[in-house]
């Protein structure tokens, strides 16, 4: 489900039009809101994932690595989030996943689309491999999905799970590329204080006591029941950077400390304390025997 920025422009009326519902972080209801309207009709080759070819796609060296390096040449694979099935030739026996049905003649592999409640019509325990490059930042019910990730799974496969990590909240209203004057005096706030924000030092420190925090909850026994990320307001009218999409916000230390709860290990992060500091990166799993 991975986005391309489109240079469209919205009316500074219509912007500020907006404004007042810009400080709520939505609701799960609110949140699915148009969200498969949008992946239906959305322009799939000027505007989002505009790659016709594997080897195009930025990300097609981490995913060949992973096929190769855990011998899936020969297993069961599935994409969740396949789009437009790029990379369904990079195994034999593929299957791919996506949320819109007119995404289906683009195949010549099987492909599904997700249940109107979200879940996968597969068995469980059904690929011996499963892998997901930035789509979960789009998906509103982040639990459901993640737990369907998990029971489609054989015991003992592997799977890559690889999202937009730590969407940015201002990234569905363009504040890092559109000018101060579309906006009024707190989005001028908001936008002035992108780069501070993105700082990594300042990342850091905003995140590193919540990851302590986790950290020692989970070396003392207890495990999250649901994974923590944050809601944040996706656009489906105007896509002004990549990921002005994405509904949800999820660091990659919250990932694996659900997913080494739920019975799958993070074999690239096999210390914890290393976890602490993961920036980036797909995470390599594989789901207990």
């Amino acid at each position: 489900m991975s986005s391309t920025p489109v240079n469209h422009r919205k009316s500074a009326t219509s912007a500020r039009e907006r404004r007042s519902s810009r400080g709520r972080r939505p609701g799960l209801a609110e949140a699915s809101a148009g969200y498969r309207s949008f992946y239906e009709t959305v322009d799939r080759q000027r505007v989002y994932t505009p790659w016709n070819r594997a080897e195009a796609h930025p990300d097609f060296p981490v995913l060949k690595r992973f096929v190769d390096e855990y011998g899936l040449h020969t297993k069961r694979c599935l994409e969740i989030g396949s789009s437009k099935g790029i990379f369904q030739d990079l195994v034999p026996d593929y299957t791919g996943i996506d949320v819109a049905a007119s995404l289906r003649p683009h195949y010549h592999k099987p492909y599904f689309t997700c249940r109107k409640e979200g879940t996968l019509p597969l068995p469980d325990d059904s690929f011996d491999a499963v892998w997901s490059l930035h789509t979960h930042e789009h998906i509103p019910d982040l639990q459901q999905a993640l737990s369907e990730l998990v029971r489609v799974l054989k015991p003992g496969g592997f799977a890559m799970f690889f999202p937009a990590w730590q969407c940015r909240s201002w990234a569905a209203e363009g504040y890092s590329v559109r000018p101060y004057s579309d906006f009024g005096l707190r989005g001028k706030l908001i936008k002035a204080s992108i780069p501070l924000r993105n700082f990594v030092l300042w990342r850091g420190l905003t995140l590193l006591p919540k990851r302590l925090v986790r950290h020692a909850l989970f070396v003392c026994g207890i495990r999250p029941a649901t994974i923590a990320y944050r809601r944040i307001r996706a656009n489906y009218e105007v896509l002004w950077t990549s990921d002005s999409d994405a509904c949800n916000s999820l660091d990659p230390h919250d990932a694996i400390i659900w997913f080494e709860s739920h019975g799958m290990s993070v074999l690239n992060h096999p210390l914890h304390a290393r976890a602490l500091f993961v920036r980036t990166g797909p995470l390599v799993l594989q789901k207990a025997a």
